[in-house]
């Protein structure tokens, strides 16, 4: 839907912010060289043995249980320990430090037209929602003396922190729901945060003719809060098709391809968009 969403409607900037596992560059690409640049999350805390003094003053407070001792040695579990600081501010020898820690990769790509940013989680790390705000912050800066009318962000699914750290200061959140009892539940989730966080919502529901009745509840759930239902989305073989094949739906013929261009009008006129901004990559399906 992104990778379409960016075709159809021209965006000059687009950003994957899943960075838990990042694939929009999979369909959606810049020529451009890749500008790799690590991130810092959190300081983690480190033991320097020759200062320690095997007081134990560390290992019972350490709610994480990121500290462990093996014949007097005491060690701190970099994937365990949240950076809180508590065993450095406890230790009387000085002998925990806080020390810097990558938490993932940032890269920036353009081509002197589009720009695209994106990052990728290093394994075993958390705080991806500082991550996908530095995603952010890094686009927001490449497009800074010349913004485009539209940028595009690919989001992550479920409501934790890179949710909501996606949805900071966007203009309209597109949610694609599916018609299933588990695809119900977290379309009443994100669409409670998404409320809390005064972010304007549309929705599309995507196979929906896979299951009806459940398409009809995700009807009835949206028109209760309020939100535009702008298209349903039938089950179509060309849409994992044109994935494998590394393209988009935005000219796509099939039913799939029709209601996602069907959906790119609406977000047009939704965000206000001038006509041509929303048809000069797609032709005649604008």
């Amino acid at each position: 839907m992104a990778a379409s969403l960016i075709e159809l409607l021209d965006a000059k900037a687009f950003a994957d912010c899943d960075v838990d596992a990042p694939n929009l560059h999979l369909v959606v690409s810049v020529d451009g060289p890749h500008q790799l640049r690590p991130h810092f999350g959190l300081p983690k805390s480190q033991i320097n043995p020759e200062l320690c003094r095997s007081c134990d003053r560390c290992l019972p407070e350490c709610r994480f249980e990121a500290i462990t001792v093996v014949e007097d040695v005491y060690t701190i579990d970099p994937f365990a320990c949240e950076g809180c600081g508590l065993c450095e501010e406890l230790c009387p020898a000085g002998a925990i430090s806080s020390v810097p820690t990558q938490t993932g990769t940032l890269a920036l790509a353009t081509d002197g037209r589009r720009v695209f940013s994106t990052a990728v989680l290093a394994m075993g790390q958390g705080n991806s929602g500082q991550l996908v705000w530095s995603v952010k912050k890094r686009l927001s800066e490449a497009i800074a003396e010349s913004p485009p009318p539209l940028a595009i962000i690919d989001g992550s699914p479920g409501i934790g922190c890179p949710v909501m750290s996606s949805l900071s200061g966007i203009d309209l959140l597109l949610v694609v729901a599916e018609p299933s009892v588990a695809g119900l539940s977290d379309l009443k989730r994100l669409l409670d945060v998404a409320i809390g966080m005064e972010v304007p919502v549309a929705a599309c529901v995507n196979k929906a003719d896979v299951n009806p009745e459940q398409t009809e509840a995700v009807q009835r759930l949206c028109d209760s809060w309020g939100i535009p239902l702008i298209a349903k989305i039938p089950f179509d073989p060309a849409v994992p098709a044109a994935i494998n094949a590394g393209r988009t739906l935005a000219e796509d013929p099939g039913p799939a391809g029709l209601a996602i261009r069907k959906i790119g009008a609406e977000i047009a006129q939704l965000l206000e968009l001038r006509p041509m901004e929303a048809s000069e990559s797609s032709g005649q399906h604008g």
